[in-house]
């Protein structure tokens, strides 16, 4: 099931997330996330229109999704920033596509135009996942991140929601 996520979601996406930014470079986020820290991000993505989506199973939180304005200013109010990650154990089954399809649908009902991904150019099976959904590059930043003592380039992935 996917739904908004609430406050106490909040250790089950850190159980997701924090292995991701402590094991790898799909985020270059230098430190844990506290699930407290989370709550706050819930609920201030939420109170800004914007997605903060989870997928519920039997054992809990399986994936997450969320999109924000994907730079300040009322000029870019209709191009979001998008995060989406689902557990190791529930990749592969469609999980990713659902949670991405939910927030496309919330992020167009909310006027939004433009759904952008900004993925690590070492990350080939995110990189995969988005051109599978029809995303496609929309540019690249060499040596954009810094993380395990090296410089990462990071390539924007963007998906026109209006099918233009």
């Amino acid at each position: 099931m996917i739904r908004s996520a609430r406050a106490a979601d909040a250790p089950g996406i850190a159980a997701i997330w924090n292995p991701i930014i402590r094991d790898t470079v799909v985020t270059f986020w230098p430190t844990e996330r506290e699930p407290g820290e989370i709550a706050e991000m819930i609920a201030a993505r939420q109170s800004q229109g914007h997605a903060f989506l989870v997928a519920e199973g039997t054992e809990g939180i399986t994936g997450f999704a969320a999109t924000t304005q994907f730079r300040g200013g009322a000029g870019y109010a209709r191009t979001l920033e998008h995060t989406v990650h689902v557990a190791p154990h529930c990749r592969g089954q469609g999980l990713g596509r659902a949670l991405m399809a939910a927030i496309q649908d919330h992020s167009r009902q909310g006027g939004a135009r433009n759904l952008i991904g900004a993925v690590t150019a070492s990350n080939g099976e995110s990189l995969t996942f988005h051109a599978r959904l029809g995303f496609t590059e929309w540019g690249r930043i060499p040596n954009a991140g810094w993380k395990f003592g090296q410089f990462h380039d990071l390539v924007f992935v963007g998906k026109d929601l209006t099918g233009g």
